[in-house]
């Protein structure tokens, strides 16, 4: 069915998304953090590229614990980023070019510095329990290790914090143990207290009122925590996965989405932990149940990680179809996919799935072609559009990533890691300072991001990498993202075409066919990326190949009568990383 008859037609489906990490995107006012005023001063950008959602990671103020993800007001903006006038400024520009906005929630946890921490940490009435708050355990009594509080105690259980050390931190004042699943600055907000469920709602309802289009939900499949908060001193992390998908998670966001989630919005829920068992997942995305428009999970984001932040794992293109795949069939009928490769807390797309050096344009461009026409929502991170790599980081101080830092100043102080220069490689190909270098505009001095001394370094490959180079070059990644947005637009199959795989154990080609029933016919688009570094040949099968087809688009000149008899042949050859996709109406 198209767009004209599908029940199910949503305009977050066919819709490309932007995310802006504001930060490192475009300073202003020459302090070297980008701020609200240098996101609307390049607005225009944007609208060039046709995009048609911005997802602006947090500006709310902060004491920058963790980048902005430590929230100490939810009503106000940060003063690095600006002020609420800016924000509205941003808002009116991007609703004018007809670009949506959506904004993170932030909401498993709080700052240590909100008025809501400082109060429960007094157990000052009402507040006692908006947080986490358990006696602690006799030191010698416990069967994990454990850095001690006072008197001799332990923390309440064995959990470890995602960033590194214990979930769990001593409050002097209340002379009780607060949980904190990531940083100890963000103490885990209780949500099994309905009054902090309604201080939530009534947040979302007071950015909604100031015009959103929808919030990009952090960490939610975390704010149910399981009964009794059991401790697992064997398993990752002591037992904090256990947080993930707790009993009551679909109980509150069935709630929130009667409350507050009753009109036209894009909410994408993130899914942090293991994998995601796809009965959880269609309920998070039950229009009758929590009635999340898609999800952001992990799968295909741990198949080269290792246990620690500085090692990897082999991966292979088989694995990652599989990811992919599954998740397809899994929502097929009852629900809808996010597709990303990178974001804030991941490395650059190109130096992990593809070939920064020789190929960086060629495997920038397949992996593009890749997230626009898989079956889904696909999300753009900022500069991933002119193919941005991975920063060769030397030492430890060039990091700022406390999810980098924390454990492996730990490992190192522990003589778990000998030095930093020991675990380089790893640290390069991990860690998230990797997708928060400056915008690269560009080959001028500091990439054109400030005209103060940035807060991280600006990659020095800026001076080829650059958005005016992508401008003004023939066949730049950046001209091929507009291509490929463009598609979307155009054809009806791109976005609500049935998937079907091709060779899913091939590790080297990734092919499959969308098709599109309409009232004309058949609609089919025919995909065949070449994920290595030589040429190869792909078999199409008989019922793929076609004399009606056409040569829609792809990363590399071809003669497209040629190309267009290869199709019909069933007989592709294509070169280090190409990406070809074909178009047939029948």
């Amino acid at each position: 069915m198209g767009r004209d008859s599908d029940p199910d037609r949503r305009w977050w489906k066919e819709a490309v998304v932007y995310q802006i990490y504001p930060r490192s995107f475009n300073d202003s006012d020459g302090d070297g953090v980008g701020d609200i005023r240098g996101i609307v001063d390049r607005v225009d950008y944007l609208d060039d590229l046709g995009v048609d959602v911005v997802w602006l990671c947090p500006v709310y103020d902060s004491p920058n614990a963790d980048n902005g993800y430590d929230i100490r007001d939810y009503r106000a903006i940060m003063d690095q980023f600006g002020t609420l006038d800016d924000w509205n400024a941003l808002r009116d520009a991007l609703h004018d070019r007809g670009i949506r906005l959506i904004i993170d929630l932030v909401v498993n946890h709080t700052s240590d510095e909100h008025d809501w921490f400082r109060r429960s940490r007094r157990a000052e009435g009402e507040y006692a329990d908006y947080y986490w708050w358990r006696e602690g355990r006799d030191a010698d009594a416990v069967d994990w290790e454990s850095d001690r509080g006072p008197d001799g105690e332990a923390p309440p259980t064995a959990w470890q914090s995602f960033f590194g050390g214990p979930a769990w931190s001593y409050g002097e004042r209340r002379g009780e143990w607060y949980l904190h699943l990531f940083d100890p600055k963000q103490p885990d907000l209780n949500w099994e207290n309905p009054r902090v469920r309604e201080a939530v709602f009534d947040l979302m309802d007071w950015w909604l009122d100031r015009g959103i289009d929808g919030f990009r939900m952090d960490v939610i499949n975390l704010v149910s925590k399981p009964d009794g908060l059991p401790s697992d001193p064997d398993a990752p992390l002591g037992g904090t996965m256990n947080a993930a998908n707790g009993p009551r998670v679909h109980e509150y966001l069935s709630e929130m989405n009667d409350r507050v989630l009753d009109r036209d919005l894009l909410t994408v829920g993130e899914m942090v932990g293991p994998e995601l068992p796809m009965e959880h997942a269609r309920r998070y995305l039950d229009p009758d149940e929590d009635g999340l428009s898609m999800l952001f999970h992990f799968e295909h984001m741990l198949l080269d990680r290792g246990e620690d932040v500085w090692e990897r794992e082999e991966w292979d293109l088989s694995e990652l179809k599989a990811v992919f795949n599954r998740w397809d069939e899994g929502l097929e009928t009852d629900g809808w996919n996010a597709l990303y490769l990178n974001n804030h807390d991941q490395p650059r797309m190109v130096s992990r799935f593809g070939d920064d050096g020789r190929y960086r344009r060629e495997s920038a461009t397949l992996l593009a072609t890749l997230l626009h026409t898989l079956r889904g929502t696909p999300y753009v991170y900022q500069g991933e559009e002119m193919g941005m790599t991975n920063y060769p980081f030397d030492s430890l101080e060039e990091l700022r990533d406390v999810d980098t830092l924390n454990p492996l100043r730990t490992a190192i102080e522990a003589g778990e890691v000998a030095s930093f220069e020991t675990v380089k490689e790893g640290v390069r190909a991990n860690s998230r300072d990797n997708a928060r270098t400056p915008m690269q505009w560009s080959a001028g001095e500091h990439a054109g991001f400030t005209d103060g001394e940035p807060w991280i370094g600006v990659n020095p490959n800026h001076d080829a990498i650059n958005v005016e180079r992508e401008r003004a070059t023939d066949g730049s990644v950046l001209r091929y993202y507009r291509d490929l947005v463009a598609l979307r637009e155009e054809h009806d199959v791109v976005v609500y075409g049935d998937y079907e795989p091709l060779f899913p154990d091939d590790d080297e080609v990734w092919a499959y066919t969308r098709t599109l029933d309409g009232d004309d016919g058949a609609e089919r688009l025919v995909v065949a990326l070449n994920f290595t570094g030589e040429e190869t040949e792909v078999r199409l099968p008989s019922d793929v190949a076609t004399q009606g087809g056409s040569y829609l688009l792809g990363n590399y000149d071809v003669d497209e009568a040629a190309a267009t008899r290869a199709l019909a042949a069933g007989d592709l050859r294509l070169r280090p990383w190409e990406a070809r996709v074909y178009r047939t109406v029948e």
